[in-house]
């Protein structure tokens, strides 16, 4: 870590930055943002009839299911999600962390802010779990598919899923720009085609139509409450991506993944859970795979290639997910720096951050190895999904409440409705603990643990940085009378706007010299996605010599410091890199008699310190420019 580590600015304020054509962008959400949730289909309702939940199917048992995800569907998907949440954008982007920046930007109420931070970063940490789990439940249980062509393939199955994650994340620092241009279109032909399959069993048999009819929940809980209730933890399985209409909202804008869901998405996918009930209520023996047993022997082939495409989409999508949600969390405080590749010169959200490919890599390739089968690991998968959609709701309500001031009136019914339907999924899911459910609570658990210690341990050192500064203005008038000055340019990054930055005091103590020209640079980052060229720099004068120069970035933005410099052009002349000078300081963390923090979060803190990119790489700047000055800090 160097004190020149990105801030949080306040009250900012940047524009969203969405191109293409509504069509196009229809055709990409379908590809991206429906790639989790159009793959629900191949396990969620035959998870329902596990023989766990002793649920049989009879009419009652699949009306009732059918029903469950159908409201699921138009309750938490369309209005919470499509009509409500994804109205809470932070200028065009959405995310829990991009939630938490746009109330943070609205409430002053430091004590409100801290705990929805914590709220926010732990729906941050249960996405990394989801993104370890997504790849993993998709790709084998697409791979299971082979079981319905022959059972000869079982023993090779888990080998068949493993070579095609390992493949997958193999190929990410390649970038995923040329194939994306193929996601929409063959997540198109697979949402065409489920909807055609569930439409084969649905002609013969039109009267499972009256599946949509909600009476059929209460017949459903009527009938046998307590394994309704436990089947609950399954359905949820059927809305797995939700969070990703809201998460990806800065990619392909509200109304292009709004038009996709109403028209393509949820059409096909309730077209296809009506077709499963079908043929179940009329083939009970395909209880073991129905979406495989849909169709033909022969299109078995056809439909598991489409499958595992699909998957491959899906867990393409939540991994590119997790590289967005690094690189925000980096810029906002929350992670140390870490290598981050842009892999497109086009795409600027097209990013690759080794750390985390090769840790979900070696994460789910675990789960698979551990879990053999699908339906061992969806325990796991549904309490992650529900505890981010919970964490969603919570902080809908600070925002319908206090930013938008609704009256308590007209929003205590969404409230109440909400509440409920997320209090049923969320204690369903918890009786799932003893059989895996555990695991993304224990992986949220840690990740929340370094990104809070992480975000503290800066705090920390900033504080002490703070308290040892030197008046600027004081330094100026002394050094200028007594160091000689030196031709060239030194810029001195540091993490406040105010003080004599460690670096540049080390360098006089040790060199005993000024350059010309003192560019004292703070690179904060904005509470918005993006800011604009003509909003980047912000320059002072402050005489003999000194500037003071702060960049602004959005939270979604690469930190090319060298290349904005070339935008301050109000800093005593135009910037020449060979004759320019990175003075950066690089503290040793030492224990104080009064830590700030327990001592194994301070072992942790420097564990993460040390390991860190160099802010060099993270900041851009030329290698053969870069001057590090070492000082001690005790927190």
């Amino acid at each position: 870590m160097t004190e020149a580590d990105p801030l949080l600015a306040e009250d900012e304020q940047g524009p969203g930055h969405i191109h293409g054509s509504l069509a196009g962008l229809m055709l990409g959400a379908t590809g991206v943002v429906f790639g989790d949730i159009g793959t629900s289909p191949l396990y969620a309702l035959q998870a329902t009839l596990d023989p766990r939940y002793h649920l049989n199917v009879s009419i009652t048992n699949m009306y009732g299911l059918v029903s469950l995800i159908f409201w699921t569907f138009l309750f938490v998907v369309t209005l919470k999600y499509v009509f409500i949440v994804m109205r809470c954008d932070n200028h065009g982007e959405g995310g829990s962390l991009a939630l938490f920046a746009l109330i943070k930007r609205q409430l002053h109420h430091m004590q409100e802010v801290k705990w929805l931070m914590a709220l926010a970063l732990f729906a941050t940490a249960l996405f990394y779990s989801d993104s370890m789990l997504t790849p993993a439940i998709s790709v084998i249980s697409a791979v299971e598919g082979l079981d319905v062509v022959s059972t000869a393939f079982d023993p090779y199955i888990v080998g068949i899923a493993l070579a095609i994650l390992i493949g997958l994340f193999a190929i990410q620092s390649h970038g995923t720009d040329r194939v994306g241009k193929l996601f929409g279109p063959v997540m198109l032909v697979y949402f065409v085609s489920i909807g055609v399959m569930g439409l084969i069993h649905i002609i013969p048999h039109p009267e499972v139509l009256w599946a949509l009819d909600p009476r059929n929940i209460y017949f459903f809980f009527a009938a046998h409450p307590f394994y309704s209730f436990l089947a609950l933890g399954a359905v949820i399985y059927a809305v797995t991506g939700a969070e990703a209409l809201y998460a990806d909202m800065g990619h392909f804008g509200r109304k292009s993944i709004t038009l996709a869901w109403l028209l393509i998405a949820f059409p096909m996918l309730i077209i296809n859970y009506l077709g499963q009930a079908a043929m179940l209520l009329h083939n009970p023996k395909n209880v073991d795979n129905p979406f495989f047993h849909m169709v033909p022997h022969y299109m078995s082939w056809p439909l598991l290639i489409l499958a595992t495409f699909a998957t491959i989409i899906a867990s393409q999508a939540v991994i590119s997910g997790a590289f967005s949600v690094t690189q925000q969390a980096i810029q906002l405080g929350f992670l140390p720096r870490l290598k981050i590749m842009h892999t497109s010169s086009k795409a600027e959200g097209q990013i690759y951050v080794p750390a985390v490919n090769w840790f979900l890599a070696v994460m789910v390739a675990l789960l698979v190895i551990v879990f053999q089968h699908s339906a061992k690991m969806l325990p796991a998968y549904g309490l992650a999904v529900v505890g981010t959609m919970v964490i969603t709701t919570i902080m809908q309500y600070v925002i319908m409440f206090q930013v938008w001031k609704v009256s308590f009136w007209r929003g205590v019914f969404i409230v109440l409705v909400f509440t409920i339907v997320d209090a049923a999924y969320l204690l369903s899911g918890i009786t799932k603990i003893p059989e895996g459910a555990w695991l993304p609570i224990m992986v949220g658990l840690i990740i929340f643990t370094f990104l809070t210690t992480w975000a503290k341990g800066r705090q920390l050192v900033q504080d002490h940085l703070n308290d040892a500064a030197l008046p600027l203005q004081t330094f100026i008038d002394s050094a200028c009378k007594s160091a000689k000055r030196v031709s060239g340019t030194a810029v001195f990054m540091t993490s406040t706007p105010d003080g004599v930055p460690p670096a540049l005091l080390h360098n006089l103590k040790h060199n005993k010299v000024l350059h010309e020209r003192i560019i004292l640079l703070t690179v904060k980052i904005r509470n918005v996605p993006t800011v604009p060229d003509d909003e980047r720099c912000t320059v002072t004068d402050l005489g003999n010599g000194f500037h003071r120069l702060v960049m602004k970035f959005g939270f979604m933005q690469e930190t090319d410091v060298a290349g904005a410099l070339k935008l301050a052009g109000t800093c005593g002349g135009p910037f020449n890199m060979m004759d320019t000078s990175f003075f950066l300081a690089r503290q040793t963390l030492l224990p104080s008699a009064r830590p700030g923090m327990a001592i194994w979060r301070e072992h942790l803190f420097s564990w993460m310190l040390r390991n860190a990119t160099s802010a060099m790489d993270f900041f851009r700047l030329p290698v053969n420019r870069v001057v590090e000055l070492g000082s001690q800090v005790e927190i």
